[in-house]
């Protein structure tokens, strides 16, 4: 009995011996890989990488370059926002918009004012609007005998986060953030239109312009023209700085696809308000006085509450299409929701303020916003993949990871920034993107292929062309996924 149970031991010590050179090999051999690359690579010339990999199940840090250094995270910097919004918020944490009144309704007449205070929902389509108007009718008013105003004070007035590009002013990536806004469909880029270019059906014709939603709230100047098929399509979309005119000029050949942009508008809360009495003039209600914005009576009477998707189905379009006006607005709701103020200053406090939770500080980073646009923002790769490995344990994880863009998935919504990349190992990445001037990143969790799960943050800062970085972080993912 006593040799049998030696030599089981024996045996057994034998395993472990053979297991540990294996695993040590592998750390090895993936460490040269990436080392080679890194060396290798002409793109990083002059660049700085902050590569951080770890074991998902323990969070045993496999590879570190640079990971302790503070780099610039572009969209990366979302990770944090989600993590922190939805410890702080939820994940069934919705937006409510609030339709109010200061008078009282006698024969089918609202005397008094009509109040739409928006409590930063960025999910608002036309089609909500529709609804509230409605239920309006429903509840028998015809005819508003005052004034429609809309209350933007849930937040502060800043519109846009202290480090934003002036360039960046128009575009829909950086439109205003505002309590009270709208979106044109449900990519929910809050603050923005869309504009579609058509050719006209002659050659020489004024191109056909449409915009989603319809609205008269911004002004189209046209000078676009319907070219022959052969000549080159160049179309430029613009507004005007603080202005809702845009402006489209080039040329569009006939029978060519359409063009199509997104372009951020001037006064959020005056669009919300435009939407909305159009609405109301559709339902054949009658607003007698001005559309203006203010502030609704704190004894002012609840007529209709509309309510947005949870938190969790939000982070879905926030996440995949990475999109920085959802990460600005669960910035400035946390600060309302804990701190009383909707501003970037107390929603950045409560983010500081969570991360020991997962088990990072903030002492080592540089926090200038929610969505990473900012060239300010700093943080170590290390902090981001110690992030990703603790919280798995958080209740919420499975909602957060569903958010992520998965590699290789063609379908907007699942694939998101990441549906074209990376598809000869499709499905086996789920990351978070970041790309600004001079830097790209990507965050996440990978499948090797003997199964195991590893978490991954590659900061690649100072690039002479951004787009260089996509092509490096694919192929260090890539050797993660052949482990």
């Amino acid at each position: 009995m006593i040799k049998k149970l030696i030599s089981i031991f024996f045996a057994f010590i034998l395993i472990i011996i053979s297991v540990i050179p294996s695993e040590a090999a592998t750390q090895s051999t993936l460490s040269s890989q990436i080392d080679y690359l890194l060396r290798t690579e002409p793109a990083l010339n002059g660049a700085i990488a902050g590569v951080s990999i770890r074991q998902a199940t323990n969070g045993q840090l496999l590879y570190d370059h640079l990971g302790d250094i503070r780099l610039r995270p572009a969209s990366n910097m979302k990770l944090l926002t989600a993590a922190a919004a939805l410890s702080t918020l939820g994940e069934n944490y919705s937006f409510s918009t609030e339709i109010l009144t200061n008078g009282i309704v006698k024969k089918h007449t609202l005397n008094g004012n009509l109040y739409l205070k928006g409590k930063g929902d960025p999910t608002l389509l036309k089609s909500n609007f529709t609804s509230m108007a409605e239920e309006l009718k429903r509840s028998g008013i015809k005819k508003v005998r005052g004034d429609l105003i809309g209350d933007d004070t849930w937040y502060d007035d800043v519109r846009y986060s202290i480090d934003l590009p002036w360039s960046d002013e128009t575009t829909y990536y950086g439109a205003q953030v505002s309590a009270l806004t709208a979106s044109p469909n449900k990519d929910f880029d809050a603050g923005s239109v869309i504009i579609n270019v058509f050719p006209g059906n002659k050659a020489g014709y004024p191109a056909k312009v449409r915009i989603t939603p319809k609205t008269n709230y911004v002004k189209i100047i046209n000078q676009a023209i319907t070219v022959s098929a052969k000549e080159k399509k160049k179309i430029t979309i613009k507004r005007e700085h603080a202005k809702n005119i845009i402006t489209i000029r080039g040329t569009i050949p006939i029978r060519s696809k359409k063009i199509r942009e997104w372009i951020g508008i001037w006064d959020p809360t005056s669009y919300a308000l435009n939407l909305f009495r159009q609405s109301l003039k559709t339902q054949h209600i009658k607003i007698v006085g001005s559309t203006k914005r203010g502030y609704s009576p704190q004894n002012a009477t609840l007529l209709s509450i509309h309510h947005s998707i949870p938190l969790k189905q939000l982070l879905i379009p926030f996440l995949k299409l990475s999109n920085n006006g959802h990460a600005e607005v669960l910035i400035k709701e946390m600060g309302k929701v804990k701190k009383g103020e909707g501003s970037w200053k107390r929603g950045l406090e409560v983010l500081r303020g969570v991360l020991p939770k997962f088990g990072l500080t903030s002492k080592t980073m540089v926090l200038r916003d929610g969505s990473g646009i900012s060239h300010v923002d700093l943080i170590p790769a290390n902090q981001i993949s110690y992030l990703l490995y603790s919280i798995q344990r958080e209740k919420w994880f499975p909602s957060y990871f569903n958010a992520l863009p998965v590699a290789g998935k063609s379908e907007k919504m699942i694939g998101g920034s990441l549906r074209k990349r990376m598809k000869t190992i499709q499905g086996r990445v789920q990351a978070k993107t970041g790309t600004l001037s001079t830097v790209s990143t990507l965050s996440g969790y990978v499948e090797t292929r003997t199964g195991q799960r590893l978490i991954f943050s590659i900061l690649l800062n100072n690039l002479l062309d951004e787009t260089q970085g996509k092509r490096i972080e694919d192929k260090m993912v890539w050797i993660l996924a052949n482990q």
